[in-house]
């Protein structure tokens, strides 16, 4: 109803200030809003699946986890290569198996104290700690003593290969020499987190500590948590503490969880995002057209695959488990109905891996696929539950093998699909058949893939375990001749597509929108962008 002070002006004047009114009343766009105050709007996917970088899975979480905390290493923003982080030099011994980092002398935390050596070995000791069971322990294994540490066969840290000889200095024991240590680094278990804060929520090694949260996380990164709102939203403010604060120029990330690629685009396209974390395939022609300067797709070092629970009585049977790799209709998946760029995996390492050959990989034959069910044993008919997180990209891939097994195999395969953090419950629990995955390098070697599939990973989940595929990994980490280290990657990767406790269907490309006014945004290997190398173009 019309104000009745209103309805005595002119019909003309009224109709003037109905049209100006919503406009007048309208909240600025995040994206405009957000040029003005240097403020960057990402769109992330999923909720991410923990705050504490100890506890975090999802390669998404770095997106957030890379504001908060720093390593002893940092990356390049254009090429990732390794460069000074909290450390500001390091050596190594000619043997290969100590390193020597010395700690910034302006290092701080955000509560100010300063960051020492031992903040490093803490944190640590609290990765490889037993009772927090980290999935991503296994990457300290490098560490003299630390697997032994981890498993509960050693009970002194004091022998595992990280002291502290004083508060600037790190001394790191490794088991074998690492070439590629200062990459492995760069991974967010190896950050440090602020113990003293930890524990007065309780248990620092508890997984039930909640102290990921606004009013307590003490972090060392650029930037400080100034709000989590799951589902919603996860802001950040620039850390004034930082020991490289006058490089960082951006004042504020919003991180928005948008799981639903088509709710994300439209929030983009609204002025609500500078950048997407995907785009609906379907979408990618049209901007190709309309936005050619904003769509990007972007090489990313990544494999989208299924898991297969070997647990599971019929999917034991390796036979079957082969039949269904050999059926996966990957070009069909790759040239219709995605359109980024995305490549048929017949492998689980990618080919454009640098200096890794891979083997021959597991090739679509629907006619051997048919002859090893047969042998197998398992009958026609036979249901098959393929489960997979929320998204229409994930539906529709689904969809596609769902009618080739039927039509081919003649399975009865049903879908199932949940929201991110049930599906990761579901994968914990090993309470699937097949299940959705995607595998993010985390550094760059071929081991960041195949030592996923060891008999003693926390990231395994498909209850496969060989031997003989861990001893070719054992043999390859400790082989320093890159070209000998490579066949026995070529080796082990045989050994797991012949097993097919995962069947490889395509190679990553990241495809989303970024908007004009974000500058120093490379496209890398693994997604990653420094923060203090981004900013903000308020003129675009």
């Amino acid at each position: 109803m019309t104000p009745a002070p209103l309805r005595k002006l002119p019909p003309l004047l009224l109709a003037i200030l109905a049209a100006l009114l919503p406009a007048a009343c309208s909240r600025p766009a995040n994206v405009e809003t957000g040029n003005a105050t240097r403020t960057l709007h990402r769109g992330i996917g999923p909720e991410p699946s923990s705050l504490d970088p100890h506890l975090a899975t999802q390669a998404g979480d770095y997106a957030v986890l890379s504001a908060l905390f720093e390593g002893l290493v940092a990356e390049d923003p254009v090429d990732l290569h390794p460069v000074p982080g909290a450390a500001e030099s390091w050596s190594v011994s000619p043997d290969g198996l100590v390193w020597i980092f010395r700690i910034r002398g302006n290092a701080r935390w955000s509560n100010g104290a300063p960051l020492a050596a031992a903040d490093f070995a803490a944190s640590w000791r609290r990765v490889l700690s037993p009772a927090l069971a980290s999935e991503n322990a296994g990457l300290l294994f490098v560490l003299k003593n630390a697997a032994a540490y981890h498993r509960g066969e050693l009970a002194d840290f004091s022998r595992v290969g990280v002291a502290a000889p004083d508060a600037r200095t790190l001394r790191v024991t490794l088991e074998h020499p690492v070439p590629w240590f200062p990459r492995l680094l760069q991974h967010w278990a190896w950050w440090p987190v602020h113990l003293p804060s930890i524990a007065r929520n309780g248990p620092v090694d508890s997984r039930a500590n909640n102290w990921a949260v606004p009013a307590t996380l003490v972090c060392n990164g650029p930037f400080t948590l100034k709000q989590h709102r799951p589902g919603q939203r996860v802001i950040v403010e620039k850390n004034p503490l930082h020991w490289d604060a006058p490089s960082v120029r951006l004042d504020a990330i919003h991180f928005h969880p948008i799981a639903d690629l088509h709710a994300e685009h439209r929030a983009y396209l609204s002025g609500q995002l500078h950048l997407t974390e995907g785009i609906p395939p379907a979408k990618i022609p049209a901007s190709r057209r309309e936005r050619p300067a904003e769509l990007r797709t972007d090489p990313l070092l990544g494999v989208y695959f299924y898991r297969v629970n070997t647990a599971d009585p019929r999917l034991s049977n390796r036979l079957f488990r082969r039949a269904l790799n050999l059926a996966v209709p990957r070009a069909a998946i790759t040239g219709k109905l995605l359109r980024a760029g995305e490549r048929p995996a017949s492998a689980f390492v990618p080919a454009d891996l640098p200096g890794h050959k891979p083997p021959p990989g597991v090739a679509t034959d629907y006619a051997l696929a048919r002859a090893l069910l047969a042998e197998s044993g398992v009958p026609a008919g036979t249901p098959v539950e393929i489960l997979y997180n929320t998204s229409d990209n994930h539906r529709a891939i689904a969809e596609v093998i769902q009618e080739t097994w039927r039509r081919e195999l003649r399975l009865d395969v049903t879908l199932r699909n949940m929201e991110n953090k049930s599906v990761l419950e579901a994968r914990a629990a090993g309470a699937y058949q097949l299940l959705r995955s995607s595998w993010i390098a985390d550094y760059l070697d071929p081991m960041s893939f195949l030592e996923v599939f060891r008999g003693d990973s926390p990231n395994n989940h498909t209850g496969w375990r060989d031997p003989a595929y861990d001893a070719l990994l054992d043999r390859a980490a400790r082989e320093t001749d890159p070209a000998a280290r490579d066949r026995l990657y070529q080796e082990a990767e045989q050994l797991l597509l012949a097993a097919s406790p995962v069947l490889p269907i395509h190679t990553h490309v990241h495809a989303y929108l970024k908007h004009p006014a974000v500058r120093g945004w490379h496209p890398t290997l693994l997604d990653h962008h420094p923060y203090k190398a981004v900013s903000l173009d308020p003129e675009k």
